[in-house]
């Protein structure tokens, strides 16, 4: 099963970023010291924050609010998003939640968070995941054993749907969810159940769920074949609507339970490793079971392709898994996720392909794209990493799509890429405006999470204990005197790599500090001005371009406003002394 508690490398674990997971417009980040980061759209509450204000940058989501001792021992070792809810896995197994859980219905009546009550703008820990007893299809209720609680392994998120791997290999679904509280022999007509209890799977007793992903209201999971999973014997599931043929069953009859994927059965040539979900559409990446000269894997693809989200070369839907054979066959493909209508992959050589919705959008274009030829990429496109001299992302290591715009982890997890859509701060850059090629989201964020910190105590030198009184005075003034320097350079520190973050897209370094202001402490603005132009590249320059065009359109609105609003009093003041009655005061 998917194990989100795996051990992880030290080093600079507070900016190592392990895992994300986006959402319809807002991102999760997880580091490897256990923290959750968000930004984006905040609506709802689903970035956590305690408000639904929208977040440009990286902010960090505190689990106990103000009690930092709890909040230092809790780590989080998984992180899920779904449309406007978020969700967050301990690793002693408790589950969290923030986020959309009612809009205007009665509570639970939407609870993808699991939460008994309306939206949550913190974490909130989810009980109820008690130990799964034997399932009984005389009754038309599960029943569970109470008292011993399970230990949840993985979480996953989609649309307004929830889903939970426990440690049994047992899966757990909550939200709006395709199930059947029937027996497999008893007929039912699919429809989405709703529920904020989480429910368990029972169709899979007995077999060890290892992965699942999820659409608005489409499930499917990567199953062992036997009791436990030994690697390279699983079988593809799948159930829930199917109008698009999602399911990748051949037709497009919705399923009230789980059903076998023929083109990955127990008899299959290839081996299924990873699975995501659109909207409407599915994504699965296989190896061949034998080794191959030629072939490393494929990624398949069924369901809706109207946007060309299948990148089959077509606007067509598929209603059985078709490999996408314009991607090239000698590379092994390490990540995949699907947002609304495009889908995203990446190579373990740091090539990353898109297709689908919106060029730029969706997804990024090729270089020639100027920004104003709308259309669909019904074949993949290969993205360029600007900063490499052969384009590829270094270190790539997963990538994840929201409703219009993808984000991708690369560097080792040190650096992150993010295009498409950038309402509300949705790519983490500082910006408002849509991204037409990777930009770099600025991490890690400049916030007291970062900064060393300080001592807290200071060690008393023994032989100057003769007077410890003012000693103790000197070194209090002292210290509040480094923490009063601290903090007004931590502010011009944030405020540098905000502004700097706006113009170049990228955080802030030593190296981009002037060289007359390191050499003499004076700084000739004017002359720095034409040395940086002179050495900017033709990208950097475009950036520049683009900042100062923003800022002077938002100078000229402005002045528009204030033109207009002067206009309508002057009006007024010469309409009113002629109307019936009218009087000066």
């Amino acid at each position: 099963m998917e194990n989100a508690g795996t051990p992880i490398e030290t080093g600079s674990l507070s900016r190592k970023v392990i895992s994300i997971a986006a959402g319809e417009a807002h991102t999760l980040a997880l580091t490897g010291d256990g923290r959750v980061y968000s930004w984006g759209r905040g609506t709802f509450g689903r970035l956590g924050t305690s408000s639904e204000a929208d977040q440009l940058f990286p902010v960090r989501v505190n689990f106990y609010g103000s009690d930092d001792e709890k909040e230092e021992k809790l780590k989080i070792v998984g992180i899920a998003a779904g449309a406007y809810h978020s969700l967050a896995l301990a690793d002693d197994g408790s589950v969290w939640g923030w986020g959309y859980n009612a809009l205007f219905l009665d509570p639970c009546t939407d609870g993808q968070i699991g939460v008994n009550e309306e939206n949550s703008l913190v974490p909130r820990i989810l009980e109820g995941f008690l130990e799964l007893g034997s399932p009984d299809s005389s009754k038309k209720y599960y029943e569970l054993k109470s008292g011993k609680l399970l230990k949840i392994s993985s979480v996953k998120a989609g649309g307004m749907m929830s889903l939970a791997i426990d440690n049994l290999g047992g899966l757990w679904i909550w939200g709006n969810c395709p199930h059947s509280q029937q027996s497999k022999s008893s007929e039912g007509k699919f429809a989405l159940v709703s529920s904020s209890a989480p429910i368990p799977i029972w169709d899979f007793h007995g077999h060890t769920v290892v992965k699942v992903a999820c659409g608005n209201d489409h499930v499917v999971a990567l199953v062992s074949a036997g009791e436990t999973y030994e690697g390279g014997d699983l079988i593809c599931y799948s159930w829930g609507g199917n109008n698009h043929g999602q399911l990748g069953l051949g037709d497009r009859e919705s399923r009230l339970h789980p059903e076998v994927i023929e083109t990955f059965n127990s008899e299959s040539p290839w081996d299924v490793y990873d699975v995501a979900c659109g909207a409407s559409h599915t994504a699965i990446l296989a190896k061949k079971k034998r080794p191959s000269d030629t072939l490393k894997s494929f990624c398949w693809t069924f369901g809706l392709g109207d946007k060309g989200q299948l990148g089959h070369g077509t606007t067509k839907s598929f209603l059985s898994p078709e490999p996408v054979k314009e991607l090239p066959q000698s590379m092994f493909l390490i990540s995949v996720d699907c947002g609304l209508f495009h889908t995203s992959v990446v190579s373990s050589a740091g090539d990353v392909w898109s297709w689908g919705m919106e060029k730029g959008l969706g997804l990024c274009p090729d270089a020639s794209f100027s920004g104003n030829d709308a259309g669909d990429a019904v074949s993949p496109l290969l993205l360029p990493c600007t900063e490499t001299y052969d384009s590829k992302f270094p270190v790539a290591l997963q990538v994840a799509c929201g409703a219009a715009h993808t984000v991708l982890v690369a560097d080792g997890g040190h650096r992150l890429w993010s295009w498409g859509r950038g309402r509300s701060g949705v790519l983490g850059n500082g910006k408002i405006v849509d991204c037409y090629a990777p930009t770099l989201v600025m991490w890690p964020p400049h916030s007291d999470d970062f900064k060393d910190e300080e001592p807290e105590e200071v060690e008393k030198n023994k032989t100057e204990e003769n007077n410890p009184e003012e000693i103790d005075e000197r070194l209090s003034g002292a210290m509040d005197e480094m923490k009063l320097l601290q903090s007004k350079l931590s502010i011009a520190e944030k405020y540098a790599s905000i502004l700097h973050g706006s113009i170049f897209g990228k955080p802030f370094q030593e190296h981009d500090i002037p060289s007359s202001l390191k050499s003499s402490g004076s700084f000739d603005v004017a002359k720095e001005w034409d040395n940086m132009l002179e050495s900017s590249d033709s990208s950097k320059l475009v950036r520049l371009e683009m900042f100062h065009r923003d800022m002077l359109r938002a100078v000229e609105d402005k002045l528009m406003k204030r033109r207009i609003q002067e206009m309508i009093r002057e009006s007024l003041n010469q309409v009113l002394p002629e109307l019936p009655g009218a009087r000066s005061e």
